[in-house]
């Protein structure tokens, strides 16, 4: 096992139309593609990650809330895993999830900001971690800028990522090129 991949925010608030702060459809179009992945990941015996965002209610001291309207709110359904995406990790979690699939709660954009991911990679020989989910040009990149700055090769996915914006999108995925030499895999 030396590669992870990592589905960030995936969830209800962020994908489906009634979700709190959603990217809509262009979240809905990669969910096909994600689940795809989770599953050739787990064939090929690699390690599989959903790094979900969590907020508390009235939570004042958070920085998000001055930014966004209240969203994935522990305890809700708004943080449930999206479409097939969230069925795969329904039918995973029936029977345990196995040693190499990781439900992690996340307070930042960051994947790595305040959790133990980058331990689960490390004791696992994971050196290169493939990112899918959303949004692009916030906890996509921010995961990816921890990931570059940690020494992680990274992968991303143009068919798994999306965002609110076009230009954002469009703005991440030049990033992740040109500045921390990810590799983008093309649609």
């Amino acid at each position: 096992m030396d590669k992870a991949l990592i589905v960030i925010d995936y969830t209800f608030d962020f994908i489906a139309d009634a979700g709190k702060l959603t990217c809509g459809r262009a979240g809905q179009e990669i969910d096909g593609y994600i689940a795809a992945q989770i599953r050739r990941f787990l064939e090929d015996g690699q390690a599989v990650v959903f790094a979900v965002d969590v907020h508390d209610e009235g939570d004042i001291y958070h920085p998000e809330t001055k930014l966004y309207p209240p969203h994935n709110i522990r305890g809700t359904a708004g943080r449930d895993l999206f479409g097939v995406v969230g069925e795969v990790f329904t039918t995973l979690q029936a029977d345990g999830l196995p040693e190499n699939v990781r439900y992690m709660d996340k307070t930042r954009y960051s994947a790595f900001a305040g959790t133990d991911l980058e331990m689960f990679l490390r004791s696992r020989g994971i050196s290169e971690v493939h990112l899918v989910g959303v949004c692009t040009d916030i906890c996509v990149l921010h995961t990816a800028v921890d990931a570059y700055n940690k020494g992680f090769q990274i992968v991303v996915h143009e068919a798994g990522v999306a965002s609110f914006s076009e230009t954002g999108h469009q703005f991440a995925l030049g990033h992740f090129r040109d500045v921390i030499g990810a590799t983008v895999l093309e649609k």
